[in-house]
């Protein structure tokens, strides 16, 4: 995992494990070929880590131009072990027994 003031969190997720790699890597690169490189590596979360593979395996040709275009496939696409607590809202404590909430769109 990354020390204390590393920048290689994003969103909750730790990329200390691939965040050099995949800045010095040549771009445009298919996903292939960063699973063959990097999937053993692991990135984590506050449900424990998955590794890259688990989290970037594709069901068909995928290329991906920027290290930043990598990193948001990676958000998009991990699990639920990702999601810190369940159900957690800061927006407030909820509405008194038998008001009814007001329902927002």
């Amino acid at each position: 995992m990354s020390e204390p003031g590393n920048d290689d969190r994003e969103l909750g997720l730790d990329f200390s494990n691939v965040e050099d790699d995949l800045e010095s890597e040549d771009y445009p690169v298919s996903a292939d070929e960063l699973l063959d490189r990097y999937g053993d590596r692991e990135i984590g979360m506050s449900g424990g880590s998955e590794s890259f593979r688990e989290v970037l395996v594709t069901g068909g040709d995928e290329t991906f131009e920027s290290p930043d275009e990598v990193k948001q496939t990676v958000l998009n696409r991990v699990s639920q072990n990702a999601v810190g607590r369940k159900g957690y809202t800061d927006r407030g404590a909820g509405s008194a027994e038998g008001e009814q909430d007001d329902e927002s769109f």
